[in-house]
């Protein structure tokens, strides 16, 4: 891998976990779109962590999640189990039988219209039949169409999304896509509902082995496998599924890093008909609190980041988030944090909150997306500071300073990063009032690129062998739909709220 990489293979398990995954895939391509942009600043985090470069084949070069997916029957809608970028239209099966053949199809979905344009930049079938895709800049990212072809990109609405791949923007390797056939995904009966169901599944010879030979194709090819992220529903079956994956992880990757999202969906009787909003509001958690294994320079490893987190054994943590940051026009980051007065600024993730009483041990903290001339104040000479804060010389003292303040005795980890977590269509209209680069237009603090989130380990969380649990759950997006002039910082209060029971 370019510049030494270390390895992160994802594995996503279950239908919510493809919600989560879709958001996030589309946010690691939109960030390698604007990676050549002169505005942008360079580049701190690697993607070759999480992508992988091949052929198709007709020797194409291609740049695709290092992934491995498992869902129902019945989920994928028009989406090919094989995928789109290594299809070769001229192959067809040989048949050998030379007498009467009866030909069964399957009724085929409609493809999303969002996805038309997607389809028609990445590949074209040739006048001579062969299947052929347009070249990839730098070999990394989606290619664009030529400018003055170009169509305004179209915005899915919710009545058009039914499963995630009718808004997967992002090319899979065939080896990507696990489909467990004998469960189904929509209907009354065949569901894979029970935790045992789940486990039992990959106990079966055929998905256990047809697992392991796509963990091996894609470990093999690593020069550093730092480990594996899991994103999997809790809900359903597939919480049996995450768990014997993890067990079979630990069992023949001894010594790598795993890291598991465990993932609820939301009471959608409240409006919301599908995840397709509160799966953005995580992948967006999850774009930032796996910065610190992903960075170009100094990452930290995932072993290290767990055990960091595992603090006198504790095997579970849990997630708060500000989406976004409310740094406000003309503030510098002394100024805002300061406005927090003596309470951590996060509002928790978890499914577990944030029970009075509890004491952090450790914790993992990512502030992004902050220009560099917000990071210290701008204070007239002479003029004395008004706090500790404002003394401080570099972004990343004040925000190590101000963790200590807040959490004395504390295990911290922080980082300080320019790169704000981009939120490209399709990702919802929850910033509708807010610039380009995420500051909000009618002044009040909701800007779409500024992201805090933490990750921290407390004493009342039981312990749990093996991996480093994250229990996320997707809080109700109703009112983040329906009221996009609504600040985010209350909003993800009322969304926890609606979680926890309270009114």
């Amino acid at each position: 891998m370019a510049g030494g990489a270390r390895e992160v293979l994802t594995l996503q398990l279950g239908h919510f976990a493809g919600f989560v995954g879709a958001h996030w895939w589309n946010q690691q391509d939109a960030a390698l779109g604007r990676a050549t942009d002169s505005k942008e600043p360079p580049g701190e985090l690697c993607p070759d962590v999480l992508y992988r470069t091949g052929r198709t084949l007709h020797g194409q070069e291609t740049y695709t999640p290092r992934l491995i997916l498992m869902d129902l029957k019945g989920s994928l809608s028009s989406l090919k189990e094989e995928g789109g970028l290594y299809r070769d239209k001229q192959l067809d099966a040989a048949i050998a039988w030379q007498g009467k053949l009866t030909t069964h199809k399957e009724e085929l979905y409609p493809k999303n219209p969002y996805l038309q344009d997607f389809l028609s930049a990445e590949g074209v079938l040739s006048s001579d039949g062969v299947w052929r895709v347009k070249s990839i800049p730098n070999g990394k990212g989606s290619s664009p169409l030529p400018t003055a072809t170009t169509p305004k990109p179209l915005i899915p609405t919710e009545a058009s999304i039914r499963v995630w791949s009718d808004f997967l923007r992002v090319h899979l390797h065939p080896r990507s896509i696990c489909m467990i056939q004998k469960y189904n995904h929509d209907g009354e009966a065949g569901r894979l509902e029970a935790f045992g169901q789940g486990e039992s599944v990959l106990k079966e010879p055929k998905y256990q082995e047809e697992l392991e030979d796509r963990l091996h194709f894609y470990v093999e090819e690593c020069d550093y496998l730092q480990g594996f992220q899991i994103l999997c529903d809790l809900h359903d079956g597939f919480s049996g599924v995450g768990a014997k994956a993890a067990e079979l992880l630990q069992d023949e990757y001894s010594g790598r890093g795993i890291i598991t999202w465990g993932l609820l969906p939301g009471p959608y009787h409240r409006g919301a008909t599908l995840p397709f909003h509160c799966s953005a509001i995580l992948a967006t958690a999850l774009d930032t609190v796996t910065v610190p294994y992903r960075l170009c320079s100094s990452p930290v490893s995932m072993v290290h980041l767990a055990d960091m987190l595992s603090f006198c054994g504790k095997k579970v943590v849990t997630a708060g988030a500000i989406i976004p940051f409310p740094l406000a026009p003309g503030q510098s980051l002394p100024d805002s944090l300061m406005q927090f007065g003596g309470a951590t600024p996060w509002t928790p993730l978890s499914a577990c909150g944030e029970p009075s009483g509890t004491r952090c041990f450790a914790q993992s903290v990512v502030l992004r997306g902050i220009d560099r001339a917000c990071h210290t104040s701008q204070l007239t000479p002479g003029t004395p500071p008004p706090s500790a804060l404002h003394a401080c010389t570099t972004g990343e003292e004040i925000l190590a300073q101000y963790l200590q303040q807040q959490q004395p005795g504390v295990m911290s980890s922080s980082h300080l990063l320019l790169t704000p977590c981009r939120v490209a269509p399709p990702y919802p209209h929850l910033f509708s009032s807010c610039s380009p680069p995420g500051m909000v237009l009618d002044g009040s603090p909701k800007g779409a690129g500024l992201c805090f989130l933490s990750l921290h380990s407390s004493g009342e969380h039981p312990s749990v062998w093996g991996t480093v649990f994250l229990f996320v759950p997707a809080p109700d997006p109703g009112s983040l739909g329906q009221r996009p002039h609504q600040t985010r910082l209350a909003a993800l209060g009322q969304l926890h709220g609606c979680w926890s029971g309270a009114r």
